[in-house]
Order: C-alpha cells, then structure tokens, then sequence
C-alpha cells in the first residue's frame, strides 16, 4: 500500500477520474443556473461563434442583395412589357370606344345594349323547396330594382329579379323548372348564331339552348352569352359554354346543352344589372303583359 502511494502518477490519475466523475455528476442534474466554469466555457464558445457567424453573415447578405437585384432587374423588364402591352390595349379600346360612338350616331342609336348600371346585393334566403330555383336578395325598391332586372355573378348570368318590395327581391334562377323561363342567346365565333334558352335539365345540371338554326355549325367549348335582343338581359354576359350538340324532336333546328359558367348552388354574392334603357315589350317568345306581371320567367 504505502509503494501504491509512493506511485504520483497513478495517485493524482486516480484524484483526476474521481474529479471528472464528480463533475460530470454534477453536471447533469437538474439546475436552474449553470456553474462558473459551464458559464465561462459556454461565453468563450458564443463569443467564437459570434465572430464566426457574422462575417458569414455578411457575405451572405451580399449574395442575396445581388440576387435580389437581378430578380428585381428581371422583373422589372416583365413589368415594361407589360405597360408597353397595355398602352396598346388602351389605344385600342379608345379606337374602339370612338367608333362605336360613331357607328350609334350613323344608326342613331343613343344607349348600347351592354350598358348597364351594377347593383352589388348578398343573397340572405334560400328556401330548401326552391333551392335550384329561387333566391332571395337585401336589395329592394329602395335600391333602385325592379322586376326583370337581370341577376348575375362575376362567373356569369344566375337569373332575373320576379318580385321586389321595399328592401329584399326574389331572383328566378336559369336552373329553374319553369317551362315558359327564355334568354335571347348567342353564340359568337366567326358568325353570330342566335337561339333561346329554354329549361334546364336536370340530371346533366345543363341550359339546354334551342331554335339553333340548322345551316349554322356550332361546335363544342363554344361559349354562349346574352344577346342583349329581348330587353332585359344586356349583351355580352356569359351564360355558358356548349357540350354537347343535337337535333329537336321535330330535326329542323338544332338543340345544344350548355353547362352553366356560374353555379347555381353556391350564390353569396350577386350583381343586379340596372338597365339604362327602355326595355322591349316581350318580343322573344311573345309573352303577354300578364305573364311578365305573373313571373312568367320569359325575357322581355
């Protein structure tokens, strides 16, 4: 024992595994605050880590700094471009506005059937038994509508207004089952071909567009929009896009079905047109005055 002792080395290895155990012991129990030489070791570290980081850092600031300049460079072209694009689509509408002024003086004609002064209203009703076929509305006479407004969304045409009081109005929906429901029609490709829409179908969930006449070729994907002719509806609002072509019952006109551009199951939001012309007295389907009093769904 005493040669054991007599041994330094061994001795102060001995004291040193013991001073290491014990620190580590100690380290590794539940503390709220870390001991002065963890506090020194972990200051000398973030200090290093500190000089470390920033410089890299800054370099890497300067490398996204020049990125963003390119992208910004680049995006900057597109965005020229796009002006340059777009300062010819307003040449050309203004061209386009001028003449239209000058082709309705030659014909004079004073209002375009597409004019139209928009109403925003929410749908507030809907009852569960005319689901696909009604809708109510927080715009009434106050509001400025009136029976036979045309009601749409920003996806396309929904309906008509049927019934109005001082505050809320009753919409027809095109999905309606409502036989004597008609829209004047169009489907312009190289030439205008006209027809009405009449009924809806069910099961396709499709307008069907009838009285197409037969030495027209309407393809599928064309797309239908108001005709602007019957007086309620102003021209040029979607109605849908054609899928399937056919022949009537009697095979002298042509029959399409038209899948609506808007849905008809979720209505939040609507736009009430306020026409800014007189409208026509039934000429589409001749309905008679007491029809168009009753709802009779017809365009006018």
């Amino acid at each position: 024992m005493p040669q054991f002792f007599s041994n330094k080395r061994l001795v102060l290895l001995l004291v040193g595994m013991i001073f290491l155990v014990a620190l580590i012991s100690f380290s590794l129990r539940d503390r709220n605050h870390a001991s002065l030489p963890e506090q020194v070791i972990k200051d000398v570290v973030g200090f290093g880590q500190t000089m470390f980081s920033k410089p890299t850092q800054y370099v890497t600031g300067i490398f996204n700094n020049v990125e963003s300049l390119l992208n910004t460079y680049d995006e900057n072209k597109r965005l020229k471009a796009r002006l340059e694009d777009y300062a010819t689509l307003q040449a050309s509408v203004n061209e386009l506005q001028l003449e239209n002024e000058e082709i309705r003086k030659i014909i004079d004609k004073e209002e375009s059937l597409r004019k139209f002064n928009p109403i925003q209203s929410t749908v507030i009703a809907r009852n569960p038994d005319q689901w696909e076929e009604k809708i109510i509305i927080d715009k009434g006479e106050t509001h400025g509508v009136a029976v036979n407004m045309a009601v749409m969304t920003s996806q396309g045409l929904i309906g008509k207004v049927i019934l109005t009081s001082k505050f809320t109005s009753t919409v027809e929906l095109l999905s309606t089952q409502n036989p004597n429901y008609r829209v004047s029609a169009v489907i312009a490709d190289e030439q205008e071909v006209f027809g009405l829409i009449e009924g809806y179908d069910m099961e396709r969930k499709e307008l069907i567009l009838k009285r197409i006449d037969s030495e027209f070729e309407v393809k599928k994907g064309q797309k239908v929009t108001t005709s602007g002719l019957g007086g309620i509806f102003p021209k040029g609002i979607l109605i849908g896009e054609v899928t399937e072509v056919t022949t009537d019952d009697y095979g002298l006109t042509q029959l399409a079905y038209v899948k609506p551009a808007a849905s008809f199951s979720i209505l939040d939001h609507v736009i009430i047109s306020k026409r800014s012309i007189n409208s026509v007295d039934g000429t589409d389907g001749g309905n008679t005055e007491r029809d168009l009093s009753e709802g009779a769904g017809e365009e006018s």
